[in-house]
């Protein structure tokens, strides 16, 4: 189906939402194997098909000026056979991973002689809205699929040719290995009122997951009629701590701003304690520099870094995902915890110190999803938290926080086992 065939939005959006609906009675019957089976078969088909994946993504990233993505944007829409072979191993790495689905979380036996179970189950249908991150679209599927959910893909226009071949290699293997094809769908338009349509079907979605821009998220967060995990900007931030050592602060510096600079857990802001600012700072920044990152600084900082340009109270709350950083420096830790928590979007922050009680205090008194020490932000991933991969990452503080992996893609129900007995 193309996007000029669909001529009733709100026909062809609740068909694809009660086809999921009902792909999800026949994924609850599916066994772990048949799971493991279908991850393995796609894998091994992101390589035999190596050469139709990257014609379809040569086709995006030749669209992409015209869309208007920056570098770091382009680099996130790009495959190449490094990149498929990372994304065929993360899906053996998440058929490796227990089963969730059954799983007895907990259970007692009440003095009745009940038998009271919490039983791990999906969460059902879960309509995942994402932008320029082809690689998503495996890592969606494949969470979704194997922890007994169907989900529905509405990626990006801007990589709408590499979603594509990748779903076509998806709805194959879910076939041969038995499962229902309509466990994994796309949306076959980029018309935006059909995310609007999906929106409203809460009698058959249970759960949406946005994962793109600040718009997008807020767009999502007040139309939905369904609950919704998700994030609006990543916000991060690298401290370093009077107790740090210059040599590793410079390394998780560089590399949580630059290693991948337009992704949710690259750091936006450095903050830094005034005891050792006049000695560390000029060096940071100078290695930041030579990375051709922008610096954006408080007073201080434009004192002790010619380079630096002034910043606004704006800069320090901003997600910037190209290569500019805020950096602030502050009177010590008490400082740096109170202006990490208001301007923190809650997603990943770091110290870097040798001072113990100064790590504990930092892990105790920073709320955000993930808070790291003497480690860089880019860690804050599904993958590199064990999880396999991860649908989003969510700064919620209900159901889900953090990397969404396959646990997170679930719900409990209480199963209850009794010999007779009556209240």
């Amino acid at each position: 189906m193309t996007t000029s065939t669909i001529e009733n939005l709100s026909q062809y959006t609740r068909q694809v939402a009660t086809q999921a609906a009902a792909a999800t009675g026949s994924l609850v019957s599916a066994t772990g194997q048949q799971k493991i089976d279908w991850l393995h078969a796609t894998a091994e088909a992101l390589i035999t098909r190596r050469d139709e994946i990257l014609r379809a993504n040569e086709k995006d990233i030749l669209a992409a000026p015209k869309y208007g993505l920056t570098e770091a944007m382009i680099d996130r829409l790009r495959l190449d056979e490094p990149r498929l072979h990372a994304i065929a191993q993360s899906l053996k790495e998440i058929a490796a991973l227990p089963e969730p689905i059954g799983e007895v979380i907990e259970s007692t036996v009440r003095p009745n002689g009940l038998l009271v179970s919490k039983v791990r189950v999906p969460l059902g249908v879960v309509f995942f809205i994402y932008e320029s991150r082809p690689n998503v679209t495996i890592d969606a599927a494949a969470l979704c699929v194997k922890s007994g959910n169907a989900v529905i893909l509405r990626g990006g226009k801007e990589a709408f040719h590499s979603n594509h071949a990748f779903h076509s290699i998806l709805a194959d293997c879910l076939d041969a290995t038995g499962l229902p094809k309509h466990a994994v769908q796309m949306v076959e338009t980029t018309d935006r009122e059909a995310v609007g349509h999906f929106l409203k079907l809460n009698e058959l979605i249970n759960v949406t997951v946005p994962r793109g821009g600040k718009s997008l998220i807020e767009r999502v967060a007040r139309e939905a009629t369904m609950p919704v995990i998700k994030h609006f900007d990543g916000n991060c931030h690298v401290y370093v701590h009077q107790g740090a050592d210059l040599e590793m602060a410079t390394a998780i510096l560089i590399n949580s701003k630059c290693h991948r600079p337009g992704v949710c857990n690259a750091a936006e802001s450095l903050v830094i304690d005034q005891a050792v600012a006049e000695t560390m700072l000029p060096v940071l920044c100078k290695a930041l520099t030579e990375q051709k990152v922008e610096i954006r600084g408080c007073s201080k900082t434009c004192d002790l870094v010619p380079n630096a340009i002034p910043a606004t109270d704006a800069d320090f709350g901003e997600e910037y995902l190209s290569l500019i950083i805020s950096v602030k420096v502050v009177d010590g830790i008490e400082a740096a915890i109170s202006h990490i928590n208001k301007q923190s979007s809650g997603h990943t922050e770091t110290i870097v110190t040798n001072d113990l009680a100064a790590a504990n205090r930092f892990t105790n008194q920073i709320d955000s999803s993930a808070v790291m020490v003497n480690a860089s932000t880019r860690f804050n991933d599904g993958g590199e938290f064990g999880l396999g991969a991860e649908i989003g990452i969510s700064t919620d503080k209900l159901h889900a926080r953090g990397p969404c992996g396959l646990k997170e893609l679930t719900i409990y129900k209480y199963v209850v086992q009794g010999s007779g007995q009556i209240r």
